[in-house]
């Protein structure tokens, strides 16, 4: 019986030291892939270009807290302009292609609200970006993964369901269907 009681205290003791154990371990990753993260965030912001940067504040002026990315097709600046979060996009030739900025339904233009609401009645709407277009640049932008012609756009996301889609809306209010996102 003292055998038992004495093989029962040891196993807990051990359960309790793997127990512990893993529990460091699982900090010690936590910390590693938080630092990994960290320096992939550093090695993006090192490939962005110099030059982007440059043209950047030509474009914007002296503006602060600018995060630096190197996205697929872009070097993308993302910043806060009077009030409004930004993000600039820049090609290869270090030449804006445009902006983007999160805007709200009610942003819209009028005749596009309408559309939506009657076309797309019961789905509900996410994401509405504006995309403002470098008319100077005659390179065309990607957004949710498509490339689409220069031009000022809003995208709105509808979704209902598993159905999830990105309309395009011209300034003008006019709303077509520009890829389906799926869920």
């Amino acid at each position: 019986m003292k055998t038992f009681i004495t093989s029962a205290i040891i196993a807990a003791m051990a359960i309790t030291g793997i127990n512990a154990e893993a529990q460091t371990l699982a900090k010690d990753l936590k910390k590693e892939h938080k630092t990994e993260r960290k320096e992939t965030r550093r090695e993006a912001e090192r490939n962005v270009s110099s030059r982007s940067k440059d043209s950047f504040y030509a474009d914007f002026g002296q503006i602060a807290d600018v995060r630096w990315v190197r996205g697929p097709q872009f070097d993308e600046a993302t910043f806060t302009k009077d009030g409004h979060k930004q993000t600039a996009y820049y090609d290869n030739q270090f030449t804006l292609v445009g902006t983007t900025e999160n805007k709200k339904f009610a942003d819209l233009p009028e005749r596009a609200q309408k559309e939506i609401q009657k076309q797309y009645k019961g789905y509900a709407t996410g994401a509405e970006v504006e995309y403002k277009d470098n008319e100077n640049n005659d390179t065309n932008m990607l957004l949710y993964g498509t490339q689409f012609d220069d031009a000022d756009h809003y995208f709105v996301t509808v979704s209902k369901g598993k159905e999830e889609n990105v309309l395009m809306i011209k300034t003008d209010g006019e709303v077509s269907f520009f890829r389906s996102l799926g869920k």
